[in-house]
């Protein structure tokens, strides 16, 4: 990853941003981001209108609109402290299988929203032989009657499950890192954060797409979010989905605080300002967060994707919602990419 010294400058960390971000289109390093993140409010539209000039410039106008599915809901056994999958939690999520016809209906439901991205999703620490057996029946069902690209979320993988989902098509495989490396073990237990970096590389070497983010507001520091977003600069992800934490019921974060808006927007121009030409996709946790004026707010801040419709386990706001808000902003919605 490129770097520059603007140290020395004079400059406060809005205008070196524009000049270095904007202007080279070279991303703020950690210490940088930490400065953003500790402006204050009187700040904030300031850096999200820069957030915005630095997407329109170095992506685009276009927005990415995806839709997810889970294929294996719940009885998860890993500890992950923000999700009601978990089978070691008392949530009222219970296991439950998609069946491969629902699947198909899910992708057209999807594409019909105008959506070029489906991600089929399954609660587990990683796949195994009949899961996969029923993500390739999947993939080749929905293929056969919806046009449209397929990823997938399926846990941590070994190389021969790397290849098997590079065979079947797969354009792009998310597993989040979920947050910064220090405080990783404060948000998971039963695995590591290393183990989830390996098998983004794996899936990387394989052709695939790599969509990796994670989750604010799960009580980590200033320091820690700009860390985060340092670690997944030197990732380089193809997408990074920024979720913000809905405190599930029966989860050890089911009690913590929603993260205050202002914070969330200024996460979000701060990100986009670390990773200026990546995918930066609204996930979970927006609605409760941001409120109705959030999706707005997030497309004028940095914002160039959005998953529409609902989430695994909470609500989203309407399809339609967020659609008519892209017509009203003039932000076309990215067409299907023929070459993959």
């Amino acid at each position: 990853m490129a770097s520059f010294d603007y140290e020395g400058t004079g400059m406060d960390i809005v205008h070196t941003a524009r000049e270095q971000v904007l202007g080279d289109g070279i991303a703020l390093d950690r210490s940088q981001v930490l400065e953003i993140l500790e402006l204050g409010d009187d700040r904030l539209e300031e850096t999200m209108l820069l957030a915005h000039e630095v997407r329109m410039r170095w992506c685009g106008p276009e927005v990415e609109v995806e839709g997810i599915v889970s294929l294996k809901t719940g009885g998860c056994p890993e500890d992950c402290h923000f999700c009601s999958q978990s089978g070691l939690f008392a949530s009222p999520v219970r296991a439950a299988w998609l069946d491969i016809p629902s699947l198909v209906e899910a992708a057209k439901q999807t594409a019909k929203t105008g959506a070029t991205e489906f991600c089929i999703v399954a609660a587990v620490r990683g796949p195994d032989a009949r899961l996969l057996a029923q993500v390739a029946a999947g993939i080749e069902a929905i293929r056969g009657e919806v046009d449209i690209d397929i990823a997938c979320s399926l846990g941590m993988l070994e190389q021969d499950q790397v290849d098997q989902l590079a065979a079947m098509g797969v354009h792009r495989y998310n597993h989040n890192l979920e947050t910064s490396r220090s405080y990783f073990p404060n948000v998971v237990t039963t695995h590591t954060w290393e183990e989830r970096w390996a098998t983004l590389h794996m899936v990387r070497e394989a052709g695939m797409e790599v969509c990796c983010g994670g989750i604010l507001g799960m009580g980590e520091t200033l320091e820690q979010r700009a860390e985060f977003a340092s670690d997944l600069t030197a990732l380089e992800p193809d997408e990074v989905p920024l979720n913000f934490l809905n405190p599930r019921p029966g989860t050890p974060f089911g009690d913590l605080d929603v993260l205050p808006a202002h914070d969330a927007l200024r996460a979000v121009a701060a990100f986009r300002l670390a990773l200026p030409r990546t995918v930066l996709r609204f996930a979970g946790g927006r609605e409760i967060t941001l409120g109705d004026l959030g999706a707005e707010r997030g497309i004028l801040g940095g914002i160039n994707a959005v998953i529409v419709g609902n989430y695994l386990t909470t609500l989203g706001r309407p399809a339609e919602q967020d659609l008519d808000l892209l017509g009203e902003l003039q932000m076309p919605i990215k067409a299907l990419n023929s070459t993959i």
